[in-house]
């Protein structure tokens, strides 16, 4: 009986074990996706560096303005009159920036994406949260593996993704890896190739800024899984030490 017990506990750990890996890898993903949504200043940087007032024959006060309102219907879902309160006799603006229809309709379909991505975050922040207070209260238990946490195995997963990505960019250039990203992420659209006569806005969303944005997520997501298997680390560590320590 007690045998029958103890296997289904282990059972139970692998799943709650399983379900704290994805969770914390899809949270990992989702908050290196969020930087560049949420840090707008790395936008503001590029207005000036990459030359933008120059190249697109606006201010970069107005570069600014149109980025912020762009964004702030990208980011908020409550705000669904976007298009219609900045309407002109028809003509949709983001700022001083013209924007066809099928602009509109693009930047609709990047909406439900940085929506999710907002959501998943949230969601899987939360989980993992009342996931790591079950488990002090030991309530649950998080399996380990050859005396690492599953944390740590996590964040080393989570390094490899914009290591491969980059060496897949690397070997088939950005130009191609953009199309392709579009290609999964748009299926059978292609609102997302811009017309700079009616699309404006695509003036000052050149393809460097995409390209330092992916930068930007990537180190990232380096960063925040570095910190994760520095700690596990250093709790290994101590724990061995003082485990050495009581045995002597």
């Amino acid at each position: 009986m007690e045998e029958k017990v103890n296997g289904k506990r282990r059972v139970v750990n692998c799943v709650i074990t399983a379900l704290f890996v994805i969770l914390l890898f899809l949270f990992l993903l989702t908050l290196a996706i969020s930087l560049p949504l949420i840090n707008r200043w790395f936008y503001y940087i590029q207005i000036n560096t990459l030359n933008l007032p120059e190249q697109s024959g606006f201010s970069y006060e107005e570069i600014k303005e149109a980025f912020d309102l762009i964004m702030d219907y990208l980011t908020q879902s409550w705000n669904t009159d976007f298009w219609e309160k900045y309407a002109v006799n028809g003509q949709y603006y983001i700022g001083v920036f013209r924007c066809s229809v099928s602009g509109a309709s693009h930047f609709d379909d990047c909406k439900t994406l940085f929506i999710l991505d907002i959501v998943v975050m949230a969601c899987t922040g939360a989980l993992l949260i009342i996931l790591c207070v079950l488990w002090k209260l030991k309530i649950v238990k998080v399996n380990s593996l050859r005396g690492h946490s599953a944390a740590f195995w996590t964040a080393i997963a989570a390094v490899v993704v914009p290591v491969v990505l980059v060496a897949l960019i690397a070997a088939v250039g950005f130009d191609e890896a953009f199309e392709v990203f579009h290609t999964i992420f748009f299926p059978g659209k292609d609102n997302w190739v811009f017309n700079s006569t009616y699309d404006q806005i695509i003036l000052v969303l050149p393809e460097e800024f995409f390209m330092n944005c992916a930068i930007f997520i990537a180190v990232g997501l380096v960063i925040f899984s570095a910190a994760i298997i520095a700690a596990d680390c250093i709790i290994t560590h101590r724990r061995r030490k003082k485990i050495k320590q009581q045995s002597d």
